[in-house]
């Protein structure tokens, strides 16, 4: 049967080819393809290029099974300008290059492979949604990210990610439901790079998750302490065990690389008899190493906080504890910072934390001064967290008068606090 082909499109015309086809036993059916020449892109569905729907047309070839060389005429494998493609069995008015589906390996046995992290090219429409949620950490597998994933969503499929940024754009881009960041630790301080990617991103955060930190020093199995000639981990690791590495192994010399568990995976793959890692102890039982030293960090009193970011905002309440996250700047510098802390005191309203970020629109103001010349001053954008719900009237009022000393106001999110009982790790 002869396909129906519509006249060539012009402009922003979106034509649509008809394929009927005709199973051996049962009435005939039509598969619509689409085909759309603008950029109009639609979620969960056909792409908006070419290659998309050639993609898309060679799916329904497979699912009904009716794909045959044998049935093509022999012109068909030709080239030239009486080539014709096979559609479903028929024959098409316009060479779609499909290319046929091998499925000759299909019933080989799959091996297992561990979960490699996403990078930007792994970044592409995500596949349907499963029953379980999806949650984006910075990291391998072992990572303190993932165990904050675990504690934030249990019996979520944690999907590791290479860099912080590829976890917020997992989120934007469907392949994953949640991200799970880390913003600040009780040691090191504030993880600038997150609080520059939550400006950046148009996600929002919903909830908070505080998690212990705990550090043990891992190597192969037979290693000793004495032989080891450098530790390696995440810098606020190594920073954070400083006193305690220069006890145990004083000879061996410092190596920063991107996260712990990465550590302890480089460790394994290379077989490095001569170096340790800073991990947590799951890392260690994943990736076969022995724990020389057990919550080697300086200070007990390591935790770590992650923040939960989503598509979509959640509804403030007032039935339990909330925090409220905020970013602002002003275009006269930081001179109405005063203003916008008096707005939260006069209402008794708690701020929980204050990071100050350079301006990256605009980093230097200069104000002309005929007595002094010309002076530089630095921009910022202040973040502030404050413990109170957006939908409290205090909240709102605070908020409405921030605004008015203010030149830029983005609230990053309302969300229940993190009231998980904790106690120094000993």
């Amino acid at each position: 049967m002869q396909a129906l082909s519509p006249s060539t499109p012009t402009g922003n015309l979106r034509p649509t080819s008809y394929v009927r086809t005709r199973r051996p036993s049962g009435p005939s059916r039509i598969v619509r393809c689409i085909y759309r020449s603008d950029p109009v892109h639609f979620p969960n569905g056909i792409g908006a290029s070419r290659a998309d729907w050639q993609s898309s047309c060679a799916i329904l070839n497979a699912s009904n099974k009716t794909f045959s060389h044998q049935d093509q005429p022999a012109e068909a494998h030709g080239g030239g300008s009486d080539h014709v493609a096979a559609v479903n069995g028929h024959k098409a008015a316009i060479d779609l290059k499909l290319v046929p589906i091998d499925s000759s390996n299909s019933s080989a046995p799959a091996v297992p492979q561990p979960p490699k992290p996403l990078t930007i090219t792994d970044l592409s429409p995500a596949p349907m949604h499963g029953s379980r949620l999806r949650v984006a950490y910075q990291g391998v597998p072992g990572a303190y990210s993932e165990a904050a994933a675990g504690k934030a969503y249990p019996n979520c499929e944690a999907i590791p990610c290479d860099q912080f940024e590829v976890a917020f754009q997992a989120v934007e881009l469907w392949i994953a439901d949640r991200a799970v960041l880390p913003v600040e630790n009780s040691l090191g301080g504030s993880i600038h790079r997150n609080y520059d990617l939550l400006l950046r991103h148009r996600l929002h955060i919903v909830g908070e998750v505080q998690l212990p930190v705990h550090h043990c020093l891992l190597a192969l199995p037979g290693t000793r302490m004495d032989y080891l000639s450098r530790v390696i981990s995440h810098p606020q690791a190594l920073s954070q065990c400083e006193h305690t590495l220069t006890k145990l192994c004083p000879q061996a010399a410092r190596e920063a690389v991107d996260d712990t568990a990465g550590a302890a995976e480089y460790i394994a793959v290379n077989n490095l008899r001569d170096t340790a890692a800073i991990a947590s102890a799951r890392a260690a039982k994943l990736y076969g190493l022995q724990v020389l030293a057990d919550g080697i960090q300086d200070d007990s009193s390591n935790v770590t906080r992650f923040v939960m970011l989503a598509r979509e905002p959640i509804i403030p309440r007032t039935d339990r504890p909330f925090k409220t996250s905020i970013v602002f700047a002003h275009d006269q510098g930081t001179s109405v910072l005063f203003k916008v802390l008096s707005a939260f005191a006069f209402r008794n309203i708690s701020l929980t934390k204050i990071e100050s970020r350079p301006h990256r629109n605009r980093p230097i103001r200069l104000v002309d001064d005929a007595n002094v010349g010309t002076a530089k001053h630095f921009e910022y954008m202040f973040y502030i967290d404050f413990e109170a719900s957006l939908a409290e009237v205090r909240a709102q009022n605070a908020l409405a008068e921030v605004q008015e000393f203010t030149s830029f106001l983005r609230v990053l999110g309302s969300y229940p606090m993190d009231m998980t009982p904790w106690s120094p790790s000993a």
